[in-house]
Parts: C-alpha cells; sequence; structure tokens
C-alpha cells in the first residue's frame, strides 16, 4: 500500500454471482461517509497506487473508501469480452448495496472515463447516491467506442478488436448494442437535486471536451464543470488539480441531512 494506512481487502457478489473485488480504508468508521470510486475502461481499481493515495487523502478528511474491480477487470471474475455498461452499473449497485449494509452513509460516487459515465447511468437510478463527481466522462458513447473498432475478428461477426493505448483488446456485439440504451445527457438530468461536479481535460484526446458540455448542459442544479487547461485524458501533471478540486466539492456536500443542504445553498429552503 502507498503509505501503510490500512486498506482491507473485500469480496462481494454481483447480481450474476460473480465475485468481484474490492479495497475499503475506512478511518471514518462503520457509519461514516464513504466514497465509491469507479475505474476507467481496462483500468483496475489501485490505478497503479494514484486511487489508494487519493483514497488516503480522503480518509484523512473523514471519508471512508471503496474501490473495486468491475467484472471482467482485475481481480474480479468475469470475462472482460463479455463487459457492458449495463453490466458496470449493476457492479455498482452491489457495491453500494454493500457499503451501505455494512452502516456506511452518505455514499457518493465517483468516476473516471467510462466510470464516470457508469456513475452518472447508476445516480440516475439510485437514490441512495448523495452526489456524483466525473472525470473525463464519455456521453457520445458510440461515436467514441466506435472509433477505435478493427472491425469483427470472427466468422459470426460477434466479436470486435479495439485497438488503444493498451494494445487490442476483444468485446462482444452485445457492448455495442447495450451502449444505444443510454443517453447519457438525459441520464446525467435525473442526478438533480443531487450534487454534479463535472472534470474534465481541454486537452483530451479521447474523449471530447464537448461531452462534459453536453453533461453540464442536461444536469440540474446543483452542477459544477471543470475544464482544466492543458490537460489530457489522463490528466498527465494535473492530477493534484484534480484531486484538491474533489476534495474541496466533498467537503461542502458530506452532509446527511436535507437541513444542513438548505444552509449551504445546495437546496432551497422552499423545497420538501
Amino acid at each position: 500500500m502507498t503509505s501503510g494506512q490500512a486498506w482491507e481487502r473485500i469480496s462481494f457478489i454481483n447480481s450474476h454471482k460473480l465475485c468481484l473485488a474490492g479495497l475499503l480504508h475506512a478511518p471514518g468508521g462503520p457509519s461514516g461517509p464513504v466514497v465509491i470510486v469507479c475505474h476507467g475502461f481496462t483500468g483496475s481499481k489501485e490505478g497503479g497506487g494514484r486511487a489508494q493515495a487519493m483514497g488516503e487523502e480522503l480518509g484523512n478528511r473523514g471519508f471512508n473508501v471503496f474501490l473495486f474491480d468491475f467484472s471482467g477487470n482485475g481481480q474480479s471474475e468475469g470475462l472482460f469480452e463479455r463487459i457492458t455498461l449495463s453490466g458496470q452499473i449493476d457492479d455498482l449497485n452491489s457495491a453500494v448495496d454493500w457499503c451501505t449494509s455494512a452502516g456506511m452513509g452518505p455514499v457518493f460516487t465517483v468516476g473516471r472515463s467510462f466510470g464516470g459515465t457508469t456513475v452518472i447511468c447508476h445516480a440516475a437510478g439510485d437514490q441512495r447516491v448523495s452526489g456524483v463527481c466525473t472525470w473525463a466522462a464519455p456521453a457520445s458513447l458510440k461515436d467514441i467506442f466506435t472509433e477505435f473498432v478493427e472491425g469483427p475478428v470472427d466468422e459470426s461477426g460477434d466479436m470486435y478488436a479495439l485497438a488503444g493505448d493498451e494494445g487490442i483488446v476483444y468485446l462482444r456485439r452485445s457492448f455495442f448494442d447495450d451502449l444505444d440504451r443510454f443517453d447519457v445527457p438525459q441520464q446525467a438530468g435525473k442526478i438533480a437535486p443531487r450534487p454534479l461536479l463535472i472534470i474534465h481535460g481541454e486537452k483530451d484526446n479521447v474523449v471530447p471536451p464537448e461531452d462534459a458540455g453536453l453533461i453540464f448542459q442536461n444536469a440540474g442544479e446543483p452542477r459544477e464543470l471543470l475544464y482544466i487547461p492543458g490537460a489530457d485524458h489522463q490528466f498527465s501533471n494535473h492530477t493534484r488539480k484534480v484531486w484538491d478540486t474533489m476534495f474541496d466539492w466533498l467537503d461542502r456536500i458530506k452532509l446527511s441531512d436535507k437541513k444542513d443542504l438548505v444552509q449551504v445553498g445546495f437546496l432551497t429552503p422552499s423545497e420538501p
């Protein structure tokens, strides 16, 4: 681990009976607020150690942190070729189940890239989530993923190859068919009145910065959008800015009832 602080290995089951691997850092105690972090496409819960380092800083601020591998990724069961956005939403729902069953809350979700799309679409249908933060989240899903497709690689046309910085990965046609089910900007509109923070690099050459604008335009209040000048899709050399922006946002919404939300201006007193 990055600094010797305690991380506990967690296993939990999704609705398809696959065992998913997680890491829990819980300085906030069994009933403290929890940040659930979702990795990006082909990523893993550790994020090369960066996710754990970020989690430990969140722990110093009184948050519990839950990292996990989506099915088919990292140490979780399943085949990568069978992933779908619907499946990732289901995995995240199971992660929220685990955290709330353990007594933790409120729940905040953070997602990077395709994990950011996942947290938006999940929160649209799960009121247990109290706030959502995305980093470089795609909105125009089909356009982005088909750009990397090198065509079907089997006679049935069911398996496709995608070429990217990490090499070639294989996905089934069901992945692309499933993307058609989701209008991401429309889903973002269902998050309000819960807070939404959108972070995107101005020099992102994987997910166009315009995607962040689409999400922001369709979201309700309270919403915030930060474009980071010079930042690419990985936020190379800009990690500190991303973290500090998110930390400040979480500090402002780390509240457990609507009375407190009114006091900091996230809800108006006239709302029930």
